[in-house]
């Protein structure tokens, strides 16, 4: 299994680098960040700079969308940045939520998310592409290779993700949930006539240790991470909108946002978001990896036995650094494949 960190850019951007700089140390793969303009700084500048100061980690955001930035300005972003350090890229993708919401916009449609899939794909791996009538293709870019992973949670979307995704983005780490979605983009895939096994899993959630698991470190836990159940809400409240409370989504997913009231985009992401005190502790525990090293490596295994091949830890509380070493000193290698010098 690989290992991902989420980071928010928040100022100062070279906090961002150097939280960067530390998972690689610690023998994480990849480094994602939050898109969103408004909210935070601008992640393709902060990219740059970890690249230039790291040697292996992969650097996307979790997630950007076809709305707020030309497709193709996209591209040649992620191609630029390939020529000058290396295939270090990938592109996690879905319909938007607080970059066009803070804009007073909606999340794009499908079958925008599917056209631009596609030619930022094409245009990111140095190939040509059909847009806008005509055929483009960067001049400039040779060897480059862009994977594009899908974070999706409605049916449409998951079928979206199956068909047409390098990879598949679950914010959420509910055992449930994710079996559910995982057969159901592996299937899609398969209609498609794609091999499902080809199709990368990422499960992305908050990850908080500690070296105890009493009631008020877990209490503090919860609290730290309970913003991650608004965010999450945001996109249930769209699936129960379209699909009603009685579709195939499952109810550990749905049930939950009964109480949700409403949403502030200032506190997106936030531990300690005041609107977010409709998630209850049970939901806190089920979508997110807290406690000691033990309790994390024993879940992690069980999403490992779903197919899951990367979990992506979000680093929103109090415990970033301390969470890091944990994991690269514990976690990371109890999920290795054991090697002996000598058999």
């Amino acid at each position: 299994m690989d290992f991902g960190a989420v980071l928010q850019t928040n100022p100062p951007a070279s906090r961002t680098v150097a939280l960067a700089k530390l998972a690689e140390q610690h023998g994480f793969s990849h480094v994602w960040t939050f898109d969103s303009h408004l909210l935070w700084q601008e992640p393709y500048v902060i990219y740059s700079q970890i690249l230039a100061e790291t040697r292996r980690v992969i650097v996307g955001p979790m997630v950007t969308n076809p709305a707020t930035r030309d497709w193709t300005v996209t591209a040649s972003t992620y191609a630029t940045l390939n020529e000058m350090y290396g295939n270090r890229t990938i592109c996690g993708i879905g319909r938007g939520d607080s970059a066009v919401r803070v804009t007073n916009g909606k999340p794009t449609t499908l079958k925008e998310l599917r056209e631009s899939i596609h030619v930022i794909r094409e245009l990111a791996n140095s190939r040509s592409v059909e847009y806008n009538g005509a055929t483009l293709q960067f001049p400039w870019s040779t060897g480059s290779t862009l994977d594009i992973w899908v974070a999706a949670y409605g049916p449409l979307a998951l079928k979206l993700t199956g068909e047409v995704g390098d990879g598949f983005i679950l914010q959420m780490a509910d055992l449930d949930v994710a079996e559910w979605m995982i057969t159901t983009v592996r299937r899609a895939a398969e209609a498609a006539g794609r091999d499902p096994m080809s199709i990368k899993f990422c499960v992305a959630a908050p990850m908080y240790i500690t070296a105890s698991d009493d009631e008020a470190d877990r209490q503090h836990m919860r609290d730290q991470c309970r913003w991650f159940g608004g965010m999450v809400g945001n996109h249930v409240a769209d699936i129960v909108a379209k699909y009603g409370e009685g579709s195939a989504v499952p109810k550990a997913l749905t049930d939950y946002i009964a109480g949700r009231e409403g949403y502030d985009y200032n506190e997106h992401g936030r531990a300690g978001n005041t609107h977010t005190d409709f998630v209850p502790d049970e939901i806190v525990d089920r979508f997110c990896l807290l406690g000691t090293a033990d309790q994390h490596i024993e879940k992690l295994k069980a999403l490992k036995e779903l197919g899951v091949d990367q979990f992506a830890g979000y680093l929103q509380h109090d415990n970033k650094e301390e969470t890091l070493r944990v994991y690269g000193e514990t976690v990371i290698p109890a999920l290795r494949e054991h090697i002996t010098a000598k058999a």
